[in-house]
């Protein structure tokens, strides 16, 4: 019975050995099911995870997480790639600390296989990177990197930068998985970068319109032209992050900029200098009407080297102030520190439509400078005519009053009282005489101000110079410097370049003329061998006693570079 029974048994120990098999592939499915199931999870919660993101670097950081999280990468980096379409701009890293970065150096630019997937945007997966062609090494400090998988992100039509990835944990290579997952992520990020983008450029566009409106509402608070430019250098300076912002404004009779406005690094150094309109940065954007941009200002040709004022800048634009249908008003400058990218087509844009606008300001400006002028004018014509036609007038014929009842005044000394009355009244009617003619006087109606003076002095002393001399101009120069003085400064100054020319040998000269409330002073300084001792004192004396004349001085200096210091001032008239 016993050797009955052994066959079935076997039937049965059969069947339970292929269930087992079974039952272990069926788990091992699950298992693949679940892990797949998970993995999904994790990119789809990295998708809404990076797509939460509005602020573009943020956002940039929140994709390289992600990627490394779902590959399972020690270390992660997106190159986003620069305007030239050839190299890295940006560089956001995962996995490395910001003292190995410090050690390290610079961030790549896209060469070797960094430059492969910018060639070529594919997917590139290598099992050891030093076995690539494009390979030539890691810099000094450089964490040791083997696995390597790269995968571009699309914005639009557009490849943006590129996902790095490296040395997936346990020493595994990445898969055919790893790229499907780390493509569709990639294709989130552009999403999520795209709308970070269009994000951020309506929250610019939001304060350009917010500034135009703080510009006009200044304007029609009343506040002067140079309030209003300060405001527009200022506010077009934080809005595109810029270390310095100037405006020129367009010198009359001269063919020269003068920097009326400007604020942030080494500001001082800007406020006042004189550019000609040809061949400079600024200029250009003058004489052309249209933006002009410099990759790197501090090293530019387009720039005067002397004063020196550009120093640990880089990118800058010049915007020309206009509208593109009237002639330019002036030009904004603005400059980033050195190392900073460039400004770019979608930046400048917006920055031309701010300027048309601070353009249409300035001529608003100058409408109401110009009413309140003819305002003033048609006053002091009303004055000078109410002077003649009523005040002379009784003067003068109380003057005749009194000289026909002279004659009838037998006591002397009365009489002679009676004479000098007569005499005072003719006086004040000469007085009033010529206070009429000042009312009616139309100063400044030829253009020949103080300023324009001062550089058609400057140009033309350098064709005896050999150079040309810098100029900076600071303070109301054409309307708070009287006539009077003003003819004292500008032979002043011709004598102190010809001096310059004839005895320094030097090869730079820098004129400061600055007025403020209480004085005007006039500063010529030169590089060259300075003043003899035993050297002709004729001019200089001139000029001392022109200072005299006023009530003012002539200082001589040599400062301790080499060179000669002359320092002329005056007091203004106070009002």
């Amino acid at each position: 019975m016993g050797s009955a029974e052994e066959p079935g048994a076997a039937r049965i120990r059969l069947p339970q050995l292929r269930l087992d098999e079974l039952l272990e592939e069926l788990q091992a499915r699950l298992d693949a099911a679940r892990g797949t199931r998970d993995r999904v999870h994790s990119l789809l919660e990295a998708v809404l995870f990076v797509g939460r993101e509005l602020d573009l670097e943020q956002a940039l950081h929140s994709i390289v997480e992600a990627a490394a999280a779902l590959v399972d990468a020690e270390y992660a980096a997106l190159g986003v790639i620069g305007p030239d379409g050839k190299r890295l701009s940006a560089f956001h890293t995962v996995g490395v600390s910001e003292e190995q970065i410090a050690r390290i150096g610079p961030f790549p630019e896209g060469h070797g296989i960094l430059g492969e997937l910018i060639r070529d945007p594919e997917p590139l997966r290598l099992a050891k990177i030093s076995g690539h062609p494009a390979s030539y090494g890691f810099p000094p400090n450089h964490p040791p990197m083997n696995t390597f998988l790269g995968v571009p992100i699309r914005v639009r039509d557009q490849i943006f930068g590129n996902l790095y990835l490296t040395e997936k944990h346990g020493g595994a290579q990445f898969d055919d998985e790893d790229v499907s997952v780390t493509s569709t992520l990639a294709v989130a990020a552009g999403v999520a970068i795209d709308n970070a983008r269009l994000y951020e450029e309506s929250r610019l566009r939001e304060r350009w319109l917010r500034a135009n409106t703080e510009i006009t509402n200044s304007l029609l608070s009343g506040d002067g032209g140079t309030e209003v430019l300060g405001l527009i250098a200022e506010r077009a300076g934080e809005i595109t992050g810029s270390a310095l912002a100037a405006v020129a404004l367009p010198m009359e009779n001269t063919g020269s900029l003068a920097v009326e406005i400007a604020v942030g690094l080494d500001s001082e150094a800007h406020r006042g200098l004189v550019l000609p309109a040809e061949a400079t940065l600024m200029g250009l954007a003058f004489t052309t009407a249209a933006p002009v941009v410099s990759a790197d200002v501090s090293h530019d040709e387009r720039i005067s080297a002397q004063p020196p004022r550009f120093q640990g800048l880089g990118p800058a634009v010049a915007v020309p102030i206009g509208t593109g249908e009237g002639a330019t008003r002036g030009v904004l400058l603005l400059a980033r520190e050195a190392g900073r990218p460039g400004f770019s087509t979608t930046e400048i844009e917006p920055l031309q439509a701010f300027a048309a606008q601070a353009a249409i300001t300035m001529e608003l400006a100058e409408r109401r400078r110009d009413a309140e002028q003819i305002a003033v004018l048609k006053d002091r014509d009303r004055i000078a005519r109410d002077l003649h036609d009523l005040a002379i007038q009784r003067l003068f014929a109380t003057g005749m009053t009194l000289q026909s009842a002279g004659r009838f005044i037998e006591h002397p000394e009365a009489a002679e009282r009676v004479v000098r009355a007569v005499d005072d009244l003719d006086e004040t009617i000469k007085i009033i005489r010529s206070t009429i003619f000042g009312l009616r006087s139309r100063d400044g109606a030829d253009g020949t101000g103080l300023r324009a003076r001062v550089v058609r002095i400057a140009g033309e002393a350098a064709t005896v110079l050999g150079f040309a001399p810098s100029v900076r101009m600071e303070g109301l120069l054409d309307t708070d410097v009287p006539r009077e003085i003003a003819d004292h400064v500008v032979p002043v100054l011709s004598e102190a370049l010809t001096n310059i020319a004839r005895h320094a040998h030097a090869d730079r000269a820098d004129v400061l003329l600055k007025a403020d409330p209480h004085q005007v002073r006039l500063t010529v300084t030169d590089n060259g061998v300075g003043t003899p001792a035993d050297g002709r004192r004729s001019g200089l004396r001139n000029m001392a006693e022109r200072a005299e004349q006023l009530g003012g001085q002539l200082e001589l200096s040599s400062p301790p570079a080499g060179g000669t210091l002359l320092a002329w001032h005056v007091p203004l008239p106070t009002v």
